[in-house]
């Protein structure tokens, strides 16, 4: 449930940073690169590391739930109500599968980064994301 309430949430902040456009997401990066950065008190030598394989690992996600999410809106986009059980099911199966690439993804890189962070920086990695991602999110609904 906490995979599907986190795919929700991060469709949502993809959604919303697709919405203001590349300027916005590199802002955002921007934004996220030195929040991590502070966080994780990364060395010269990790950081030269761990730059390269987190920048395609944001990559991948973020090519993942592009994608996904136009196939998915371009399928929800009708009333849910009018979907047929069959329709319904497969677009289940496809965000089902969708988390399950994010979270492959997420593994795959888990384990690249043992070769180049202790096991403590990569949970304060985790840790930085979720603090970071709740921070964005506080700071878009304080917009409204």
């Amino acid at each position: 449930m906490k995979k599907r309430h986190l795919l929700i949430v991060s469709l949502l902040l993809l959604a919303s940073v697709m919405s203001y456009g590349q300027g916005k997401r590199d802002k955002i990066r921007s934004l996220k690169v030195a929040f991590i950065t502070e966080a994780l008190a990364l060395t010269p030598a990790e950081a030269e590391k761990f730059w390269p394989l987190y920048n395609a690992f944001e990559d991948r996600q973020f090519d993942i739930r592009k994608q996904k999410l136009r196939n998915l809106r371009e399928r929800f986009d009708a009333n849910p109500e009018s979907l047929t059980d069959k329709e319904a099911l497969a677009l289940l199966t496809d965000m089902d599968e969708t988390e399950e690439q994010l979270h492959e993804t997420r593994k795959k890189f888990s384990q690249s980064l043992r070769g180049v962070l202790s096991p403590v920086k990569i949970l304060k990695l985790r840790k930085a994301e979720d603090d970071f991602n709740r921070r964005l999110l506080r700071q878009y609904r304080n917009k409204d």
